[in-house]
């Protein structure tokens, strides 16, 4: 319950200004990135996944897996992981396309990835500065954003229909 109420509290306020806070402390890194991204995208995933064991274990088979004198930890590891493996993967691959854009627009305002390494964000920022003349220096990266964004949400539609039991023959 309390980390609930401390997720609750967190989420709040926008995950940006968390992210964007970190990388102005920490400085401009790829693995600050990782870190900030981390530190804010898992508690949607805890949310999640504390609906999903709380949906699961009024379910028949868990209770008879109960009632059958099973333990806490196999009926985690048996019943509750791989029913809620699906629901996360489908988040996920749902998430991959926000957690791009926010890298790109990172890198974009220059609190990203340094300058010598590549990212779709410092490639757009070049293309910015150059679109009065050269409009293809700032569509390519942002149509290959779009396209990105795009294939993981197609993918991630796909898996959503293929990994729900209730659309299964």
């Amino acid at each position: 319950m309390l980390m609930v109420r401390f997720i609750e509290i967190v989420i709040a306020v926008p995950s940006m200004i968390y992210i964007i806070l970190l990388m102005v402390v920490m400085g401009n890194s790829v693995k600050t990135i990782v870190i900030a991204l981390s530190l804010t995208r898992w508690l949607g995933y805890a949310l999640l996944v504390r609906g999903e064991v709380l949906k699961l274990k009024e379910n028949e088979y868990v209770m008879a897996s109960t009632a059958l004198g099973a333990s806490f930890t196999r009926i985690i590891f048996k019943h509750l992981i791989p029913n809620t493996l699906s629901v996360i993967i489908v988040k996920l691959t749902m998430d991959i396309p926000s957690i791009i854009f926010s890298e790109a627009f990172l890198s974009f305002i220059g609190l990203g990835v340094p300058i010598p390494q590549a990212s779709l964000g410092n490639l757009a920022t070049d293309g910015f500065k150059e679109i009065n003349s050269h409009v293809y220096l700032f569509l390519i990266p942002s149509i290959a954003i779009s396209l990105i964004t795009l294939s993981f949400n197609i993918i991630g539609d796909a898996l959503s229909d293929a990994l729900n039991p209730k659309l299964r023959d």
